[in-house]
Formats: structure tokens, sequence, C-alpha cells
């Protein structure tokens, strides 16, 4: 955990990508301890708007390009790190071709990676970059239950329905935690993003902004039994070194504005930009699915304060508008 009297330096991999990005901009804005980070980044990847975050950037990052699956490449950018946080890991609203090559592998086997490595190079404590899908699609959780920390994905119902990502991700933390329980001397934590909006600093569009993204030209997609709620990516990024710092954090932490059916989201969306042609889904878009304001009470009681998810639907929507990805005066068709 983090020592307030030195410089620590810790390794963030898929540190170019959207969470990864405002991991990095929320480590190099604390000042007790100052924090010097080993990026890694996906080879010929660019990592150039990290440098942008802050005056300090310059001197303070060292880029890794590292492919996840290499323990070699994994052990050279964790090497003299205190901390770790693993964010790196495929995710994609599009079917996979190969499932097994394009998203459990990297998963998997990359978070093994990380975790070996990190034990190697004497890391007290690696924060995993989990998701809601590791916790949900859950047909047996009791109803009228809100989901809660003690869910897990229900593996074999998502392979069914050959939805991979949540197979991934799910597979990914119970190895993580299977690692912990076999290892003494280095400590895991998990947090639980839901969907991530906020502001876009790198090039690309990711996942949770695509969700808006086609909400908002009129997709008619429920996200069927996996949505919980959103989250500004800021809060996430939080909830990151919150957990990292505070040494009596253990176990999983959910990460979510609230949880609430994905037809309210759309019309906060839509009451927020009329002008659009979001759809209106029935209020029941999932049966079963009970709201809780407080969801994410494990976190609230560490002292994070989440931002309206009106601020983050704002922030993303017209950062999406700044990048072309949104047309600003929405399409008649």
């Amino acid at each position: 955990m983090a020592n307030q009297n030195r410089e620590e330096v810790v390794c963030v991999t898929g540190a170019n990508g959207f969470i990864g990005t405002w991991l990095v901009k929320t480590l190099l804005e604390k000042q007790t301890p100052r924090y010097k980070i080993n990026a890694t980044i996906f080879p010929n990847s660019d990592p150039s708007h990290l440098f942008t975050l802050h005056p300090e950037a310059q001197s303070r990052i060292t880029i890794f390009p590292v492919n996840i699956l290499g323990s070699t490449a994994v052990s050279s950018a964790i090497k003299n790190c205190s901390g770790v946080f693993h964010v790196a890991s495929p995710c994609t609203l599009e079917d996979p071709t190969d499932p097994q090559k394009e998203l459990l592998e990297p998963a998997v086997q990359g978070t093994l990676n990380v975790l070996e490595a990190s034990k190697r190079a004497g890391v007290k404590r690696v924060v995993l970059t989990s998701s809601i899908s590791a916790m949900v699609p859950n047909p047996n959780w009791p109803e009228k239950k809100a989901i809660d920390e003690t869910s897990w994905t229900d593996v074999e119902y998502c392979k069914l329905r050959g939805k991979w990502y949540p197979v991934s991700k799910t597979e990914a933390e119970k190895l993580a935690w299977e690692f912990r329980e076999k290892n003494d001397g280095i400590d895991v934590v998990a947090v639980h993003p839901g969907t991530c909006l906020g502001e876009l600093i790198q090039k690309e569009m990711n996942a949770s902004s695509a969700v808006l993204q086609r909400l908002m030209v009129g997709s008619k997609d429920t996200q069927e039994c996996y949505w919980l709620g959103a989250v500004h990516v800021k809060d996430v990024a939080r909830a990151h070194v919150l957990v990292y710092e505070t040494p009596t954090a253990a176990g999983r932490y959910l990460c979510v504005n609230g949880i609430y059916q994905f037809s309210s989201f759309a019309k906060t969306v839509s009451e927020l930009y009329p002008d659009f042609p979001i759809h209106s889904f029935p209020d029941e878009t999932q049966p079963g699915l009970t709201p809780c304001k407080d969801a994410a009470r494990r976190l609230i009681d560490l002292g994070l304060v989440f931002t309206p998810i009106q601020d983050a639907i704002k922030e993303a929507a017209e950062s999406l508008m700044a990048k072309g990805f949104l047309q600003r005066t929405p399409s008649k068709n």
C-alpha cells in the first residue's frame, strides 16, 4: 500500500485505454505519495495523450510496450514497483470470431502473468480492474435482492448464449482469487465498474462510451440482463487509488452510481438530449433487477463520493460529439 513519505513507483497495465488513462491522470495528480508510473501499452498503440495529463508527465511516466501474454515483458514493467493496477483486458461490444484467442486467453493468462510477475517483484498489492460483468448475469440470484459483491456471473449461462466478455472477466477474477489464496505475501483487491462514462481523452472510442453512442442514435438494445448502472470514469479511477491506499481494503468493490433499469438510464439521456432519437424502453426491461441507490456501499464507506450520473452522461456525450463519434445535429433517419 501507499507510503505517504516517499516517491512510489507503480505499474498500470493497459495505461492508454479509457480507464487506464484516467487512472494515470489520477495518480499523477496525487501529491502524497508522489507516484511514478510504469505504463504498459499494447505494442504499436498510441500513448501520446498520456503525456498531456500533467505538467510532470514526461518525467514520471515510463512507457512499456507489452503484450500481456508475454511474461518476460510483463515482468520488466512490474520490476521495482510497489503496487500494480491491472487494467488491461480486451473489451468489445462485437461478438468475437475466436473467443478463446480474442478474449479468454488475454484476460485469464494475462492476469496470471501479472500476478506471477508481481509476486516475483515483491509487490504487496495488486488492484484488479474486474467488471460488473463478473457479477451478472446471475439467473439464480434471489428475486427482489439487490446485486452485491457476493454475486458471481453464471459462466455456463453466458457460454450457451455466446456472451464471452462476462466469461473472460469472471474466469480472470476467479483465477486472481485462487492465486491470492495459494500465495502468501501478495494481496489482491478488485474493483467492479459498470458502464464507464466521461470525457474521452484517448483518440479511440471505448466499449462503454459506445453503449451511450448507440443509444443516442436510436439503438433498441436493452443490454439484456448485464445492465446494472453507469459510473463516471473518474470515480472508477479514484476507486482504484482508494482501495490501493487503504490498508484495510479487501475483496470486491462494486463501482456504480446505483443499480437501476436500463429504461431509466435511457430516459435520463433523453431528458438531457431531447433532440436525439433515443428509444423509449419499457420500465421493466430487465425483470427481477432490483434498483439500489447505494449499491456501492463498500466504496462509499471508504470515502468515495460519486459524481451525478447526469454529469457523466453530459461529459461523455459532448466528448463523443467533439471527437466526431456522434453528430451534434441528430440525423433525421
